[in-house]
């Protein structure tokens, strides 16, 4: 299990939701590579949920060369925020390469140079997760994310809305909980 943290913070931000998954995982929590706002940032963007494609490519490399070291077996993805957005091109760039992958309060990576054609996570688990009432993510991008994961991408994709803003509520750790539960 390898969790992603949002923008402006580090790893200890999002490592608490290693008490959602099974006692016997292996979770671990990487900092992203870029320095920003008091901590640290996947890559640069244009604004928020519009990442610089050659910034996104280079965060990818970063988080593919950690996870080629560890040599790790059904890995899972779960971030928050612009953890989530990575995880989605992570996601996209080698579909069948994760058992599954969560992603909390942020868009998919579009017009950033990642493959979206329709199919294209054909048999991935997925598990989407957002605020209703989020004033970070701009609200056409949450939703042209939940329109090609339940209508294009061919994903096995529970979404799910939360009233909440940029936030983890204990219900979508719950759901969280439980779609990886029926999963593994």
């Amino acid at each position: 299990m390898l969790l992603l943290h949002g923008h402006g913070v580090d790893e200890r931000d999002i490592f608490p939701l290693e008490h959602v998954f099974a006692a016997d995982a292996t979770v671990a929590a990487l900092r992203g590579p870029i320095a920003s706002d008091g901590g640290y940032r996947w890559y640069a963007h244009h604004d928020v949920g519009r990442p610089i494609g050659a910034s996104l490519a280079d965060g990818m490399a970063y988080v593919d060369a950690w996870l080629e070291a560890q040599e790790p077996a059904g890995v899972w993805l779960v971030g928050f925020s612009g953890g989530a957005l990575m995880a989605g091109a992570l996601l996209l760039s080698a579909p069948h390469r994760f058992a599954g992958v969560a992603m909390l309060h942020g868009p998919l990576p579009f017009d950033a140079g990642v493959p979206l054609e329709p199919g294209r996570l054909s048999g991935c688990e997925v598990f989407y997760g957002y605020g209703e009432s989020d004033t970070v993510v701009p609200p056409a991008l949450t939703a042209r994310s939940r329109t090609y994961l339940r209508e294009e991408s061919g994903a096995r994709a529970e979404i799910r809305g939360y009233r909440a803003g940029h936030e983890l509520l204990p219900a979508e750790e719950r759901d969280l909980a439980r779609w990886y539960a029926a999963l593994t």
